[in-house]
């Protein structure tokens, strides 16, 4: 037995040699396999890094130039490009809205601006702090991080959230940097059901299967957090408001329309507008609008198309300006066939809206829209899409979009 085991360790020290070689090339290839399938950072992630690092330095230039005034003995100050329709201007070339280039210096030795001052330097602190820390909080915790009693006083930094939000605004169009690169996002408002599958913070959501609720809209879609993965839908239908939403989902009109259904709970959020913008550019989708024949229907409109004046500096990312209008019309009240019932008087209110609205450089040039709001004014009443129920329950989804669609009878 001992003869036995002293040959077979003979045998291995005669073979010793050759293993080794073999050992060390199997060393050398797992060391390499080990090399290649160490985790690389996506590309997702590097633009996110690169979008931080980016929106640091802005924060960090606006932090040394107010440091910069205060060592040379000089009011500081912040340059805040102005938020109004003078400011604002219609680019005939790109079709939508385009913020001018006027500012307002808001000092801290002004007795009315003092308070805005600090207040914009404080949540631009709170902004930076959010980004270093890899977080992210809706427009209320920004308010509640930025809160509290001044040291000595009574006052305090912010008397409401309707002080903060509109700062935060200001902080984006000083900055170039928009809300979500500040890591902040508001309350979601807005749905979607359809035929397209997306993953969200890297779960797969099949918007085929989303029940009576539907998926909600995220107040952030940019491609680092959402994407498209498969989608056969035709065309995006957007509508005005969750009711009519429901008629159409429960309808299932998405299925056998092979389209996609979102909406906005009236006048759309960012989230609903930057998504429909990205439905548009990235999977060439065009976008349809159901919304109701008044000022305010007109006006979201207006703003899905060419964007908004108070937010003209998000245009580029959020505008489509070729979504299209499909209803509801001056005009169907007698093509429709519809009873004095579903008539809403318009208050003066609407009435000089109506023109404020005609007088819109994006609106002035289009006969089929000057048309369109002069005989809803000669009507003297508006209509909600609802209305069409007293037609039949589904009338809208089963007769009036259909219709629209097959004729293309839409405004532009």
């Amino acid at each position: 037995m001992a003869t036995k085991k002293k040959k077979i360790l003979v045998k291995k020290k005669v073979r010793k040699k050759p293993a080794r070689k073999s050992s060390s090339k199997k060393k050398a290839t797992t060391s390499q396999r080990k090399k290649s399938t160490r985790k690389k950072p996506s590309r997702r992630s590097t633009r996110k890094q690169d979008r931080d690092t980016d929106t640091i330095a802005k924060i960090t230039r606006l932090g040394e130039s107010v440091v910069k005034s205060c060592l040379a003995q000089r009011d500081p100050h912040v340059d805040i490009p102005l938020r109004t329709a003078s400011n604002t201007k219609y680019s005939k070339t790109k079709r939508m809205l385009e913020m001018g280039t006027n500012t307002q210096q808001r000092n801290l030795f002004n007795f009315g601006q003092a308070r805005k001052f600090m207040q914009t330097l404080l949540l631009t602190s709170g902004c930076k702090d959010l980004i270093e820390a890899d977080k992210t909080l809706s427009l209320r915790g920004m308010y509640y991080k930025t809160l509290h009693s001044i040291e000595g006083t009574n006052e305090k930094t912010f008397n409401d959230q309707s002080e903060s939000d509109p700062i935060l605004e200001d902080l984006e169009v000083t900055l170039g940097a928009l809300r979500e690169e500040l890591h902040l996002f508001a309350k979601k408002a807005g749905t979607m059901v359809g035929n397209i599958t997306i993953v969200d913070s890297g779960d797969e959501i099949d918007c085929r299967r989303m029940g009576s609720g539907g998926y909600a809209i995220p107040s952030i879609v940019e491609p680092e957090v959402l994407q498209f993965k498969d989608c056969e839908a035709d065309f995006v239908l957007h509508v005005e408001k969750n009711t009519v939403w429901s008629r159409f989902n429960e309808d299932k009109f998405w299925k056998q329309h092979n389209c996609i259904l979102t909406e906005g709970g009236g006048q759309p959020p960012r989230g609903v507008r930057r998504l429909l913008r990205r439905l548009h550019d990235e999977l060439d989708l065009p976008v349809y609008c159901l919304l109701d024949c008044d000022p305010w229907g007109h006006y979201i409109y207006s703003v899905i198309k060419q964007g908004s004046i108070n937010l003209a500096f998000e245009s580029e990312r959020m505008a489509v300006p070729d979504a299209r209008y499909i209803g509801i019309r001056a005009e169907d009240y007698d093509r429709c066939g519809l009873s004095d019932d579903v008539k809403i008087d318009l208050s003066e209110r609407d009435k000089t809206r109506a023109k404020q609205i005609m007088a819109y450089p994006w609106f002035k040039e289009k006969r089929h829209w000057q048309r369109e709001i002069k005989r809803m004014l000669a009507n003297g009443f508006k209509m909600e899409v609802e209305s069409l129920i007293t037609k039949d329950i589904s009338y809208v989804t089963e007769t009036y979009v259909p219709q629209r669609l097959k004729a293309k009878d839409f405004l532009d």
